[in-house]
């Protein structure tokens, strides 16, 4: 049997937020950053407004420099290709998750028990895959950096922590590997476009899986 880790404190401290995924460059001139913060600014707007229209597989970078009326050149300079563009989305709408269940009202947020705080992560992560779903599959990474990808790893750490208060006895970084893996993107396009499964089903079925993991003998 392993070694139980360290107690958790009752009151929940937030894991710090490693650094999400950066993209274009951080060398700018100090004179330029203001503005080249405001043309990133535009450009993620643009390119937006373009999946919300077309989808993910119909964003290109010509489309993205046209809709935000600049050249092809500068979409390039600011996220290196395609699939930097599409990540740099996913890594804007991922700040206000996390922002949601690090410092935001509870459930989600800090204020109530880790397994009400579980339900709710699950279900809230649930429906932004359902709502980005096309575009978190263009933008997977590959097998090998998969789970190395930085805003996976703030959500997974998230995950064990709770898990943690909830189960301090069980091996809750392989749970937490467990958990996250049933809310994959692949994993919910095929449930929900493949097999029809409606998002309730899913909610409700994340729910059972943690109630089931969290609870303990009396």
């Amino acid at each position: 049997m392993s070694t139980a880790p360290p107690s958790s404190p009752k009151s929940w401290e937030p894991v710090l937020q490693p650094e999400l995924l950066q993209v274009g460059s951080v060398e700018d001139e100090p004179c330029l950053r203001a503005d080249a913060a405001r043309n990133r600014a535009r450009l993620l707007e643009a390119a937006a407004q373009l999946v919300e229209e077309r989808g993910a597989n119909g964003v290109t970078m010509e489309a993205v420099a046209a809709a935000a009326n600049v050249g092809k050149g500068t979409v390039f300079r600011r996220f290196g290709d395609r699939t930097g563009l599409l990540n740099a989305l996913l890594d804007h709408s991922e700040k206000k998750f996390q922002a949601a269940f690090l410092s935001g009202p509870p459930p989600l947020g800090p204020g109530a028990p880790p397994v009400e705080r579980l339900r709710a992560f699950g279900c809230a992560l649930l429906r932004r895959s359902a709502d980005e779903l096309e575009l978190q599959l263009a933008a997977e990474a590959s097998p090998d950096r998969r789970f190395s990808v930085p805003a996976r790893q703030v959500q997974r750490s998230h995950v064990t922590l709770l898990l943690r208060q909830a189960v301090p006895d069980a091996d809750c970084e392989l749970l937490a590997h467990a958990l996250m893996g049933s809310l994959s993107p692949d994993l919910i396009h095929h449930l929900t476009r493949q097999c029809g499964m409606p998002m309730e089903r899913l909610e409700a079925g994340w729910c059972d899986l943690v109630d089931r993991m969290t609870a303990t003998s009396d």
